[in-house]
């Protein structure tokens, strides 16, 4: 019995949804709203930004899908149309129509014209999500290469997760002589060279190219429409950090805020394990990560990493 009524309430929710997005669809097709100051999580895939984008999700002053829009950027420009190249899409597709298509397309759904967005290859289209919202924040996650590539390569081992979009792909996978067949997180520029990779080459890759792409655009928005948060800084102090990056996008961190932050860590989002910092060194990957900790020492230094 207690299935049933917790089928009733599913179905009353999801109706009560639709009649919800159905009035804003009307109201949108009387006055379209113009978009005000959008937030962008960007950062390396499996570096804390699904951290970052739950706690800003529970603003009162944003809209968020409370899910990744994957689909929604690829439908609008799928990576096919560039030859399966890259998720990068070019600022140069940024258009009216875009702005209005994904304005709508979050009010619907949200009801807000100022919202929250992440999804793990938004780090590689800054430029076109900065053309066609020039007020939009961006908010830089940034992680240690040791424990991101330790995340990523046990990521790619939970391929249904995190390679669902990949069957249209027109290589053969064969990483790690075959143990990997599908490609995980995101494809950027020569992603093609790596099809037959260790996977601990393939992740420092990902590191490497992600966290450039973002340091590269960087270079392209105003300094108080950026900002950047180590997640080892996350995990030492939540709720100053986030009090800190709250301010600088102009959102209000209250009471509710910081209790909400003062048990995020303790309760993560879409974590393999626990919570803690260097734990790559003694996991199983040790010497996987180890042996290419210096093909990225370069860009984690950029990031601010030192050692």
């Amino acid at each position: 019995m207690a299935d049933f009524w917790l089928k009733v309430d599913k179905t009353l929710r999801y109706h009560g949804c639709q009649i919800v997005r159905g009035m804003r669809a009307l109201r949108w097709n009387i006055r379209e709203f113009s978009v005000e100051r959008p937030v962008f999580i960007v950062g390396c895939s499996r570096a804390g930004t699904t951290l970052v984008y739950k706690v800003f999700s529970e603003s009162e002053e944003l809209g968020s899908l409370q899910r990744e829009t994957h689909d929604f950027w690829a439908d609008l420009h799928s990576p096919a149309e560039r030859n399966w190249d890259s998720h990068e899409i070019p600022a140069g597709c940024a258009s009216g129509e875009d702005r209005t298509v994904v304005a709508r397309y979050f009010y619907i759904h949200t009801g807000r014209v100022r919202f929250v967005d992440k999804n793990n290859q938004n780090g590689l289209c800054i430029p076109y999500l900065y053309r066609l919202f020039p007020n939009a924040h961006f908010i830089y996650v940034k992680r240690s290469p040791g424990d991101n590539i330790n995340s990523l390569i046990e990521g790619w081992g939970k391929a249904n997760e995190f390679a669902t979009w990949t069957d249209c792909l027109p290589e053969k996978i064969n990483v790690d002589g075959g143990q990997y067949t599908r490609w995980c997180f995101f494809l950027a520029s020569q992603w093609r060279d790596y099809l037959n990779a260790s996977v601990e080459q393939v992740c420092a890759y990902q590191y490497k190219v992600m966290n450039t792409a973002i340091l590269d655009a960087k270079k392209l928005i105003p300094p108080q429409q950026w900002s950047e948060v180590f997640y080892e800084e996350l995990v030492n102090d939540a709720v100053a950090s986030f009090r800190e990056v709250f301010s600088h996008a102009d959102l209000s961190f209250d009471t509710r805020m910081k209790a909400y932050c003062g048990d995020v860590i303790s309760t993560p989002f879409n974590a393999f394990s626990e919570i803690r910092l260097d734990k790559w060194k003694d996991g199983r990957n040790a010497e996987r990560v180890r042996r290419v900790l210096d093909d990225v020492a370069e860009t984690a230094h950029l990031m601010g990493y030192n050692s």
